[in-house]
């Protein structure tokens, strides 16, 4: 199979594998956020902000949640689609994002979410969407910069901290700039995605998206074994299920806590 023999309109296919993998960090998210309920309400006693166990889970979830995105893209854009339905979709993650922002305030006021997973989504989606076709004409694009975009926030918390340019860092500290992620100091949140160095990743799954096009495009059509159903079922509802889990979870674990302590 050649690209060309691919569905080109969008929202006639869908790539059972790229929802089922999508799926798969929208399960390991929601355990995740879960176990933080049980903690959050006293079930648990654990640190999800210090101990590597959770951070480094916390990493994973997010960087395979935007590496799908970067797939999305890519498969997006090989389809066609249009720039007004891009922006479609954009501004409901936007939305989202500013739910989050609102529900977060209400529940978390000291350390409420501003520049969150669906914030950064949001701005790197952007980004990379006018990237595509610079990374069409020179395939290992979007490679480098993805790896320019991750490197740049150890290169730029050197040069922060030690360097010339030392005295800028509480500007990049600050609340205006610290989305950008050129920070020396992680700003008090329940949740911070900047830009960098989260956009490499994106443009690698952008990346990895067009090489599949190119080289291995039977892959993305491959039958999935049917235990994946479900997970590619989940992966295409990923924003509903990003917005809807954690209100339920919050509420099943509050209300058992409530019948507990009677």
């Amino acid at each position: 199979m050649n690209p060309a023999s691919i569905p080109l309109t969008a929202s006639r296919h869908r790539f059972d594998g790229v929802d089922a993998l999508r799926g798969c960090a929208i399960v390991w998210m929601t355990v995740f956020h879960f176990c933080f309920d049980l903690n959050h309400f006293g079930y648990l006693r654990q640190n999800f902000y210090a101990d590597p166990f959770w951070t480094w889970q916390r990493t994973a979830i997010v960087s395979l949640f935007l590496f799908c995105a970067g797939l999305g893209q890519a498969i997006a854009v090989q389809q066609g689609q249009s720039w007004p339905r891009f922006w479609k979709r954009w501004a409901q993650v936007a939305g989202c994002a500013l739910l989050v922002t609102a529900g977060s305030l209400w529940m978390f006021p000291d350390s409420f979410i501003y520049f969150g997973v669906l914030h950064g989504i949001a701005a790197m989606l952007i980004i990379v969407r006018l990237s595509a076709p610079w990374g069409r004409r020179h395939p290992l694009g979007l490679w480098l910069l993805g790896a320019l975009a991750i490197a740049s926030k150890f290169i730029a918390a050197y040069a922060l901290e030690t360097g010339a340019v030392a005295h800028f860092a509480e500007i990049f500290n600050a609340r205006s700039l610290n989305w950008l992620g050129l920070i020396t100091r992680k700003p008090i949140t329940e949740d911070y995605v900047p830009v960098l160095p989260w956009l490499g990743v994106m443009c690698w799954g952008m990346a990895c998206g067009q090489w599949l096009f190119r080289a291995r495009p039977h892959w993305l059509s491959a039958a999935m074994p049917r235990p994946a159903a479900p997970l590619a079922w989940l992966g295409r509802w990923s924003l509903s299920w990003y917005m809807l889990h954690q209100p339920v979870l919050l509420s099943i674990v509050w209300a058992a806590h409530q019948w507990t302590h009677r």
